[in-house]
């Protein structure tokens, strides 16, 4: 029994080494197709005996870092090597150049795109919180000196209309100021059948002067006329609300003697309220006062608010990169409150703008290229240009780019309009130009290329000089790196069920997680250290719930890719020291044919994006936290 089942897993073993041959093979084979032309049907493209012999060198399309001077095979993966091209440059040819046959553009699928002026939109995302609009705050304050014998309004939260009584004050001061008024209108009443009129011009004004004073020191005219009219002074004097509102501070206590200018209410106009948002640095040349903001709040899910920008701060917060901006939002039904937490939304419409430096010139939009269509290298951005007049012929070019907009990038230089781009099979005409040894987007200069895919266990590095110039980790608690060692396993959990082909384990160890993001106290993290986990714990929780919610394997390992390149980010900055492993791998093949990365905890590569179909097709790149990892 024991040999029976031995053999079955030599069996299954045998058969998976020769399913992965056979797609390594195949991959070759459509490779070296392409790049030949796309087979016997194109004759100008065709490798004859008589050039397979002038061929001073041979590569490996699989690993196209080794150019040997004869045939053979190739040292890592056994397969056949293919001729590169020898010979010069035609005098119309530039070193940039692939060629390519009509059927080796449909292999590749190439698509392009024509260079155009047109609007695009940006969507700007910025959290913030609801704050009081200072300017529809009132304050009830002491106009004289006294002493508060009854305070109407005991504790803060209530709602007052304008009118209401507020404070019962004692003020000797009152008092006596109520004693002249009396005493100037008895003047007035005697004065009347004086036959000097200066007298009774004085008493006329003296009784103006007193309902002055009375004013200023917060009566109002219903109170003075009570006071002219009764011809009685009153120990005590009501203080009114001077605006409808909510109390939101009580600084008064009942037997509390005040000073002039001592604050005894303060009352808050909630109609209106200031949604206070942070806008990163980048984001700041999309914004403008006067742009219209969506946002949501959590206490009210499914519901969308909406603002205006009315103020931009001019300075910027040295410890979070952010700006403030200020939404000015109606709230007629008190749904709003103070220190709600909300998460906006701004659409941009680009167009001739001076301020978001592009290229366009008055009247015009600015020039745009589908997203797709660059490729980055460190601060180098290349596209694949179709030249002009020479069919199936494509040239790369270095090109600078501004600020993306949704789908597009905004082109300040090296296209024009109506040229055509490559927006698809960009990735696999730099591949064919890299085993050329002609300039591509990892090889500027030419040459021989860069190493690049290998196939289980051996070691490379495809970290860039930009990745190893990261900034140094946050230093966090230990508290806070044991809860973020509980998300980093149910996300081990995740890679190694796509690895088995197990995608309901995957949805399973994706909710998981979001329970472990759940437990995460991000108040144990300060200042950038906080902005930059409050921003990754949402996208990691939206990859999460792409991969709980996907209906097949497939969406499944599509959404691990930004899960793993949003933890890998948060393991850089926050777990290097971490209590266990955190390893980065890359399968270049993998994102058809873009590449892509993920994080195991453990060495010996287990695919997660292709499974038991090439469980070890990839390589391992970093060390992100070697924990108490075994060599």
């Amino acid at each position: 029994m024991a040999n029976k089942e031995g053999f079955a897993i030599l069996s299954e073993g045998a058969a998976m080494k020769k399913f992965i041959l056979a797609t390594v093979i195949i991959s070759a084979f459509a490779l070296g197709y392409l790049l030949r032309g796309g087979g016997p049907e194109t004759q100008d493209h065709q490798h004859t005996a008589s050039e397979t012999v002038k061929a001073e060198r041979w590569t490996c399309s699989m690993h196209p870092q080794f150019q040997l001077p004869k045939p053979g095979q190739c040292p890592i993966c056994g397969m056949d090597l293919i001729p590169v091209a020898s010979g010069g440059l035609s005098e119309d040819e530039s070193p940039r150049e692939l060629k390519m046959s009509a059927k080796a553009m449909k292999l590749a699928e190439i698509e392009v795109a024509t260079v155009a002026r047109k609007k695009v939109t940006a969507r700007i995302r910025m959290d913030g919180k609801v704050d009081y609009d200072e300017t529809r705050l009132g304050y009830i304050t002491a106009w004289v000196p006294g002493r508060i014998d009854d305070l109407y309004v005991d504790y803060t939260g209530v709602f007052v209309r304008k009118g209401d009584p507020m404070v019962n004050l004692y003020s000797p001061e009152l008092i006596t100021a109520q004693e002249e008024l009396i005493q100037a209108i008895k003047t007035v009443g005697e004065l009347k059948q004086s036959e000097i009129p200066v007298m009774r011009e004085t008493a006329f004004k003296t009784v103006d002067a007193v309902k002055e004073k009375l004013r200023l020191w917060g009566l109002t005219e219903k109170q003075i006329g009570e006071i002219e009219k009764r011809g009685k002074v009153t120990d005590h004097v009501k203080v009114y609300a001077p605006m409808s509102g909510v109390v939101i501070h009580k600084d008064g206590l009942e037997g509390m003697y005040v000073k002039t200018g001592t604050k005894i209410y303060t009352i808050a106009d909630l109609s209106q309220m200031w949604v206070m948002l942070d806008a990163y640095e980048s984001d700041l040349v999309w914004i403008r006062v006067g742009q219209k903001v969506e946002f949501d709040a959590a206490a009210y899910p499914g519901e969308t608010f909406n603002g205006k920008v009315v103020f931009i701060d001019p300075f910027l917060n040295p410890k979070t990169r952010t700006v403030k901006v200020r939404v000015n939002v109606p709230n007629p039904g008190g749904k709003l409150k103070p220190e709600m937490f909300v998460s906006a939304l701004v659409h941009v419409t680009l167009a001739d703008d001076d301020n978001m430096a592009v290229n366009a010139t008055k009247n015009e939009v600015p020039l745009v290229i589908p997203a797709t269509a660059p490729l980055f290298t460190g601060k180098r951005a290349v596209v694949y240009v179709q030249v002009p007049d020479k069919k199936g012929t494509f040239e790369g070019r270095e090109v600078v780019l501004g600020p993306r907009a949704g789908d597009f990038y905004v082109v300040r230089e090296g296209l024009n309009e109506g040229e055509r781009v490559v927006v698809n099979g960009n990735f696999k005409i730099d591949s064919a130009i890299q085993i050329l040894a002609k300039p591509s987007m990892m090889s500027p200069e030419g040459g021989a290329p860069p190493p690049s895919h290998q196939h289980g266990g051996e070691k490379g590095n495809l970290t860039s000089k930009a990745e190893e110039k990261k900034t140094e980790p946050f230093k966090v608690s230990d508290a806070f790196r044991t809860q973020l060692d509980g998300v980093l396993s149910a996300y081990f959990m995740i890679q190694q069920a796509l690895s088995k082909d197990d995608a309901k384990g995957a949805q399973a160890n994706a909710k998981k997680l979001l329970a472990s993001l759940d437990t995460v106290d991000m108040k144990l993290l300060e200042g950038p250290a906080h902005m930059a986990w409050m921003k990754a714990q949402k996208s990691i929780a939206g990859s999460a719930q792409g991969i709980a919610g996907s209906k097949d394997i497939e969406s499944a390992r599509s959404a691990f890719i930004s899960l793993s390149d949003f933890l890998y980010t948060v393991a850089k900055k926050f777990c290097t020291n971490g209590t266990q492993p955190v390893l980065r791998f890359h399968c270049p093949m993998a994102a058809g044919g873009k590449g892509a990365y993920w994080l195991q905890n453990k060495p010996g590569t287990e695919n997660p994006y292709y499974g038991s179909a090439m469980f070890t097709c990839g390589e391992q790149v970093e060390t992100i936290s070697p924990g108490s990892m075994k060599e």
